[in-house]
């Protein structure tokens, strides 16, 4: 049916004293003798648009005053009784589909927990309607900033053969029945719809050093997948990532990149989600948007990891994992870092290479790779790259030491020996950034459908 979004009646002043036609879900409703009133939500806004229907000339139904119901509204658009904006004075108010009252989703509001388990009416709620709006305004941010860039966007294929981070947490894909027999495992993968072990890609990295090194700047964007069985409020088994690669990119270029792509995406959600951005500082994280305020316009430091492990063993807090050179830092020493030391994100250099993947360029110490880990305050990493090792010989003998299939990454190597370039490009969890920017405390909060050990709700 025709009708006008309701984020178009509360913007525009001249609407008033015109007649529209909008529809929704009611959000609230009062009534008494002689007047009943409608809130409304379409989706388009985060601010509801009141419908006043005087009663002594429309019979209304009472269907229609239920919380979750949602209704089609003909009427005149008038100055709001109370406040700025507009509102609506009904002269027609159509049922499109009853609510009944065991609707869960009810005036007093939900605990997160228990909105969980009902994702497919949780987008309903004020806290989830707004996180998905700043996750669509953030997600055409990120096509803009490296459109604007001249970056191409290409796509990576999400079934692979290769473990992009040697780690094998992969989902394994597969066409063969639960119960087949075969004599060995190579068998059962040659009788398999691709004849070879195939999985679910952990990252698009691998197949943009291809598309980089021909096409100069790339970026991906688009799921990933890791059978990691982990419970914590920060993972997921599928997850959407930004992964650029650029040829002729070192570390400082990487470094420069990630920190003007984190400032740039902050900016956009503070300039197009204003309503969601006090809400969210309001009730989910006192302190928000001063908290990003402060992150754009701050200068990121930079620190070598040998020197963060000398702050955090100097530092007078009991953490629960000593820090030690060689150790990977958890989340307590990222925050210290970021909250206690530095007061702002910080990026990592320089890690030992037996904690990296076998990717990341070797350092002539021979200890050390160079990649960087951007830790911000509040949350701890939020992007990881490196600068790619482009030396062939160095490459396979990291390989070696992992025990790697070297057949299974012979175009990956074939970059090295055709033309090798420097090359680098890191990868930004997109839920990580949304959880950041919301105030969110769980990743399964800024996603859909969140998938995880034990649950695929």
């Amino acid at each position: 049916m025709k009708h006008t979004d309701i984020c178009e009646i509360l913007k525009d002043p001249a609407r008033i004293g015109t007649q529209a036609v909008v529809c929704g879900w009611v959000r609230t409703s009062r009534d008494s003798a002689q007047v009943a009133f409608l809130e409304l939500s379409d989706g388009t806004s985060f601010p509801r648009l009141q419908v006043v229907v005087d009663k002594n000339k429309l019979d209304l139904d009472p269907e229609c005053m239920k919380l979750g119901a949602s209704v089609c509204v003909k009427g005149e658009v008038v100055k709001a009784y109370k406040g700025e904006g507009q509102e609506l004075n009904a002269s027609e108010v159509v049922l499109l589909g009853k609510c009944p009252s065991d609707y869960p989703i009810q005036k007093k509001r939900a605990t997160l927990d228990f909105l969980r388990t009902i994702p497919h009416l949780r987008l309903r709620t004020n806290t989830f309607a707004a996180v998905f709006r700043v996750r669509s305004v953030a997600a055409q941010a990120i096509h803009r900033f490296f459109a604007e860039r001249r970056y191409y966007y290409v796509n990576a294929p999400l079934i692979t053969a290769s473990d992009c981070e040697g780690a094998g947490e992969m989902f394994r894909v597969t066409t063969r029945p639960w119960n087949a027999s075969e004599p060995d495992e190579a068998s059962y993968y040659k009788a398999d719809f691709f004849g070879v072990k195939a999985g679910l890609s952990v990252s698009g990295q691998l197949e943009g050093e291809v598309a980089a090194t021909a096409l100069g700047k790339i970026y991906t964007f688009g799921p990933s997948f890791r059978a990691e069985n982990s419970n914590t409020t920060r993972h997921l088994a599928e997850f959407w990532h930004i992964e650029p690669e650029v040829a002729f990119m070192e570390l400082p270029d990487v470094i420069e990149l990630a920190e003007e792509l984190l400032k740039y995406l902050i900016r956009a959600v503070m300039e197009e989600c204003p309503e969601e951005l006090k809400f969210f500082d309001s009730f989910v994280e006192k302190g928000l948007i001063e908290k990003l305020r402060g992150v754009e316009s701050s200068e990121f430091a930079v620190c070598e990891y040998t020197e963060a492990i000398r702050l955090l063993q100097a530092a007078n807090v009991p953490f629960r994992y000593p820090a030690e050179w060689g150790c990977d830092l958890q989340t307590e020493h990222e925050r210290y870092l970021t909250e206690r030391v530095f007061l702002k994100p910080v990026f990592v250099i320089n890690y030992p290479k037996e904690i990296k993947s076998f990717y990341m360029k070797q350092n002539p110490d021979g200890k050390t790779v160079a990649a960087t880990d951007l830790l911000v305050p509040g949350i701890g990493e939020i992007i990881g790259g490196s600068e790619r090792e482009a030396d062939p010989e160095k490459l396979m003998r990291a390989m070696r030491e992992r025990n790697m299939d070297m057949a299974a990454y012979k175009q990956y190597l074939d970059l090295r020996v055709f033309g090798s370039v420097p090359h680098g490009g890191f990868g930004l969890g997109f839920e990580r950034f949304l959880m950041y920017v919301t105030g969110m405390e769980n990743i399964r909060d800024v996603v859909l459908f969140p998938r995880s050990a034990g649950s695929i709700v």
